[in-house]
């Protein structure tokens, strides 16, 4: 349970957030136009889609900063 605490502590932690916004703005658009880019140009976005969007923006901040986390804990532990 620390180990969670610490990682959701860890999501507003000035050293991540700037990697994680980069990752996640730049993987996040890759990811949208595979999976929405048709459907945006066709204007068939509804309210699941832009859940799906959002989540595809979130899930590779969530996966970046647990790298940084894992990785800072790991050297840590070295120490």
């Amino acid at each position: 349970m620390k180990s969670l605490k610490g990682y959701v502590a860890s999501l507003f932690d000035k050293e991540f957030i700037s990697t994680g916004l980069k990752t996640s703005f730049f993987v996040g658009s890759l990811l949208f136009l595979i999976n929405h880019g048709f459907a945006f140009l066709r204007g068939e976005m509804n309210y699941e889609r832009w859940i799906s969007v959002l989540m595809t923006y979130i899930m590779p901040y969530l996966v970046n900063v647990y790298g940084q986390y894992s990785y800072r804990r790991k050297l840590s532990k070295r120490n």
